[in-house]
């Protein structure tokens, strides 16, 4: 086994494009540390599939690649239509409905049955991202008409944004639980819950695990309005955070995403908060063979500004290119990386914040291996962990140094694929010398590493997956 060139972790999106066998196995080979499962889409007895084809590949390459369910949350659509694609002009009237009944091929079918409760004349509809725009100047009975503002091809199913409107939904529908249900019932633990807009959102799924004696990972994705004034709160109560800039860009002035992208990565950061930055990033990497300039920088930019993974979505999903795309991907998070260790920009900035901040023991410890990270010729840090907290924290440094993560619990390993600079490996059954289970480990992956140095940290566990306390810094050279 040879470590990865880059430390920013990949996350895939598995659609028609990558389910294959020989296709997953290739984005594994290539970088992919998280295969997200998006449940807005396909029926569940495919994703069941596709979890039993994914556990199949990586007991065979011994590699660890954590499943990601992405639950639909409270998405309006467009329903539907009578006939598709359906031409919207620029200034034209369309008509949409949330009426059950037969309408014509000029109605657009909208799922959302308080779409009338929630639309007042002057109100503006984006669909699909915002490619497409209407603006609202009659409400009557289960209809809205709109005059077009942005026009295009529009056909079913693509979402719906209502900027600035109150939306009557809740952010944990009946059917996101019930995708929950399947998902534990398979042996599934990380969750990314969509639309949230406070804590009380994440508690509520984390509540509902519990009730089926679950202990679940939950990443908060940040993509409405209110989720961004109350990010503070989430964060406290989120596992992982995801910065999905869709939905975002449309909810709040799209100029304002880039400095809102920055600031939650920073706090994500300080927190040792695992952060994914995703939408868009290689976009169009769909179609085509190359990605833009300003896509491969964007892609940059968040590795620079911290995000500890970066998501593909379409690019690996549908695109014609999936393998391609996380190729590009990986070039760039080296490169960028490279650049980074030698500014020493995220050390820097980090001890800077931290220094405002009230520490614990741990993060004196994180600070203390930083130091020598800088100072001495350290090949990896060892950290035997039963929760992976002492790995986030020495990872929010962003160290050119690998952390490597031992654990007996496969959770904590999935959970630690999220974050950066971090090599899981499970460890089987018991163990009463971490340091030498940590060399034998090394050596059966071909990664160990004669005359050179090594920090080992351990701490007392205190059980499945729960957080101990890290009270013993050692260094260690290699025999």
């Amino acid at each position: 086994m040879m470590l990865a060139d880059h430390k920013t972790k990949i996350v895939c999106t598995i659609g028609p494009s990558s389910s294959s066998e020989e296709v997953l196995r290739a984005l594994i080979l290539r970088g992919m540390n998280v295969a997200r499962l998006n449940f807005s889409h396909g029926e569940l007895c495919h994703h069941r599939e596709i979890i039993h084809r994914i556990r199949k590949i990586t007991s065979e390459m011994d590699k660890i690649v954590a499943i990601l369910v992405d639950l639909p949350g409270p998405k309006i659509r467009v329903g539907k239509l009578a006939k598709e694609p359906l031409l919207l002009q620029q200034g034209e009237t369309v008509v949409l409905t949330t009426s059950k009944e037969a309408y014509d091929e000029s109605f657009i079918p909208i799922d959302y049955p308080k779409l009338t409760e929630s639309i007042s004349p002057g109100s503006l509809i984006y669909i699909n991202d915002g490619f497409l725009q209407l603006e609202c100047f009659e409400v009557s009975g289960n209809n809205v008409k709109c005059k077009v503002i942005v026009g295009g091809e529009l056909t079913s199913h693509k979402g719906v944004n209502l900027p600035g409107s109150n939306v009557f939904l809740e952010p944990v529908t009946e059917k996101d639980l019930q995708m929950i249900d399947f998902a534990l019932d398979e042996g599934l633990d990380c969750f990314s819950i969509s639309f949230i807009e406070s804590a009380d959102d994440i508690r509520k799924v984390r509540e509902y695990a519990a009730s089926k004696d679950k202990q679940v990972f939950l990443v908060a994705k940040i993509e409405r309005e209110k989720a961004v004034e109350n990010i503070n709160g989430i964060l406290l109560e989120a596992d992982a955070i995801m910065i999905a800039r869709g939905d975002l860009g449309v909810e709040i002035p799209i100029e304002d995403v880039p400095v809102v992208q920055k600031k939650i990565i920073h706090k994500a950061n300080l927190l040792s908060i695992p952060v994914i930055t995703a939408t868009q990033m290689l976009e169009s990497m769909t179609s085509n063979i190359r990605p833009t300039r300003a896509e491969a920088t964007d892609v940059a930019n968040a590795i620079i500004d911290g995000t500890d993974a970066v998501m593909l979505s379409a690019e690996t999903a549908v695109g014609k290119y999936p393998l391609n795309t996380v190729e590009i991907m990986t070039k760039i998070a080296r490169q960028t990386e490279k650049w980074r260790s030698t500014s020493k920009t995220g050390i820097y900035l980090m001890k800077k914040a931290m220094s405002k901040m009230q520490l614990q023991i741990d993060d004196i410890i994180a600070l203390q291996i930083n130091e020598a990270l800088q100072q001495l010729p350290i090949k990896y840090v060892l950290i035997p962990t039963a929760s992976g907290e002492t790995c986030r924290r020495i990872s929010r440094f962003r160290p050119d140094t690998w952390i490597i993560g031992f654990s007996r619990y496969p959770n904590t390993c999935n959970r630690l694929a999220f974050q950066y600079g971090v090599h899981p490996i499970f460890v089987e059954g018991k163990v009463t010398d971490w340091e030498d289970t940590a060399f034998e480990k090394l050596k059966q992956y071909g990664i160990y590493a004669p005359g050179k140095l090594v920090i080992m940290t351990q701490g007392q566990t205190v059980g499945h997956g729960k957080k101990g306390g890290t009270n013993l810094l050692k260094f260690i050279q290699l025999e």
